[in-house]
């Protein structure tokens, strides 16, 4: 077990700052300061500078944070595969997960759901972010699972395919784009545009699919840049503006008539969804949670 002191440590280190630190482990910033230096003088070297308000971490302390990290990681492998030994239902750990708001939204909640109901002492974190962020996290080591849309260019991270997702062309029944059902691709460039916030997994959907018809992003007539699945659609719902999102958040709104679907020729927009993994670091917690996603969705 790591001893308090190096909790402390971890904590501030993740927080960089003493008073979000206290805030976090409910104790005093004069205890947390106490530790601090009890574990300087134990290694004999600063672990953190003070670069005005803020705080870094020493050579010493990256060090030491790192390997702490590494520790942390293995304590909470060594939990789940120790305690399910005997009873999968009595297996204890924490699942760190992050995810893009589409799956978070509208793929999570069964997985979660089930999986709640296989390891009821599991502790699930989830991190609801575009998937630029998710993947910062996992790097940062903020998470130990993703699930994103599309691939980076990172070689420390390892993408297992899970889902592949259909991106549609909506917009208000009220708007006058709902005149006409049927678009050229060249149109978008004269069509008010609302769009997801860079770092988005859509947008780069979309940004991808435009470029292959020779569309770019400035010649469009942007109007608005929303963070958020729901955010978006809702604002379109109330809107003139053409919108491009997730075929999985529209089905009640087109259903009900509140969003009408636009067909642009030759327009196909497809976005594939990873899980994502620190390279090398796997965790049965991990596999057993990816398993159960994947026969929840009969792949």
């Amino acid at each position: 077990m790591i001893s308090t002191r190096h909790e402390v440590f971890y904590e501030v280190a993740r927080q960089k700052s003493f008073s979000r630190a206290a805030q976090v482990l409910y104790i005093s910033q004069p205890a947390i300061s106490k530790h601090i230096r009890t574990l300087e003088e134990q290694y004999q070297t600063k672990l953190f500078e003070r670069k005005g308000i803020d705080i870094e971490l020493t050579p010493a302390g990256r060090l030491l944070y790192d390997k702490l990290t590494e520790v942390k990681r293995i304590q909470e492998e060594a939990e789940f595969e120790i305690s399910s030994v005997r009873d999968v239902l009595q297996a204890r750990g924490v699942l760190k997960l992050g995810a893009s708001t589409t799956v978070a939204l509208y793929i999570l909640p069964k997985v979660l759901s089930s999986f709640s109901q296989h390891y009821p002492q599991i502790n699930i974190n989830l991190l609801n972010r575009n998937s630029e962020i998710v993947l910062e996290a996992l790097v940062n080591k903020d998470i130990n699972l993703g699930i994103i849309e599309g691939r980076s260019k990172l070689t420390n991270v390892d993408y297992l395919p899970f889902l592949t997702d259909q991106v549609v062309a909506v917009c208000s029944k009220k708007s006058p784009l709902a005149r006409k059902k049927n678009y050229s691709v060249k149109d978008i460039r004269q069509m008010p545009l609302a769009i997801r916030e860079r770092g988005s997994g859509t947008l780069a959907a979309l940004k991808y699919a435009l470029e292959k018809h020779k569309v770019k992003m400035s010649e469009l007539d942007i109007k608005i840049r929303l963070g958020g699945t729901e955010a978006l659609k809702n604002f379109i719902i109330e809107s003139d503006s053409l919108g491009f999102l997730p075929h999985r958040s529209v089905i009640k709104e087109l259903k009900y008539g509140e969003l009408t679907e636009l067909r642009f020729e030759d327009l196909h927009i497809e976005r594939d969804f990873f899980f994502i993994q620190r390279k090398g670091e796997s965790s049965n917690l991990n596999k057993s949670f990816i398993r159960l996603a994947k026969r929840l969705y009969n792949l």
